[in-house]
């Protein structure tokens, strides 16, 4: 009895850090509406996102996913947060990866690595990486195609140095991105199957003329009715990022 309730104080201390670790509010971005939405699984993992606005406007967007448990992932991604914060402006894409990777190597963490996506937007122009993430999604508006957006890659603290690829492009008015951690593509139900990334991209096109938050709402709502009461075991992020007019008009949580 004394044990379960140390391990239930434990997960509840690592979902309070972790949830201290996320922003409180996403920032206005001129031109671009961005939502984001976490649900974290009884089982505490480590999903972690947030914002670093420059004051000439230039957006980082960190969007990632810990290694481990409980307080174990929340030790990944405190850390994580601190080099954001401080270093990721300073720093091109692969070379700010490359400097966490050194970071968590000489705090020796074990096996405890930080899969990543960053993702540097600049007016129209976008640049991302990705460490051990799952694709990104870009759907255009001019002719409603879907782009893969894959990088394969090792986490952050797998290798001390790695030649992380960057994508680049520009983002019209229209233009969605949808940002996911593997929460939920690999979601299984009572049958144990998965979700699946098809499923997600097929969501994602039907319901890609709706509102970011909506469009969320909507890709979380068919997970939910796929696990037909099954317990959810990982945490559940996505985020998705459209480019808008320069009217400043703000996000959503």
């Amino acid at each position: 009895m004394a044990e379960n309730a140390r391990k239930t104080k434990e997960l509840d201390d690592a979902r309070v850090l972790q949830l201290s670790m996320l922003p409180r509010e996403i920032p206005t971005v001129p031109g671009y509406d961005i939502s984001v939405f976490m649900k974290t699984a009884t089982e505490v993992g480590g999903d972690y996102y947030d914002f670093n606005l420059s004051p000439d406007g230039l957006l980082n967007v960190a969007f990632g996913d810990a290694t481990g448990h409980g307080m174990q992932a929340g030790t990944i991604v405190t850390l994580m947060k601190g080099l954001f914060i401080s270093e990721a402006a300073k720093f091109e894409i692969q070379k700010f990866f490359n400097h966490c990777s050194r970071a968590i190597k000489e705090i020796k963490l074990g096996r405890l690595y930080m899969a990543l996506t960053l993702a540097r937007f600049n007016g129209k122009s976008v640049s991302l990486s990705s460490a051990g993430m799952p694709p990104a999604y870009l759907h255009r508006k001019a002719d409603g195609s879907i782009e893969e957006i894959l990088l394969k890659a090792v986490p952050l603290g797998a290798m001390r140095s790695f030649p992380y690829k960057l994508y680049e492009t520009t983002m019209e008015e229209g233009d969605t991105l949808l940002l996911m951690t593997d929460g939920l593509p690999e979601q299984k139900n009572f049958s144990e199957e998965m979700f699946d990334y098809a499923r997600v991209i097929d969501g994602f096109r039907e319901t890609v003329e709706m509102e970011p938050a909506d469009i969320i709402h909507q890709l979380v709502s068919r997970g939910e009715s796929w696990m037909e009461g099954a317990i959810q075991d990982d945490d559940i992020t996505l985020m998705v990022v459209r480019k808008i007019g320069d009217d400043g008009r703000p996000g959503s949580v």
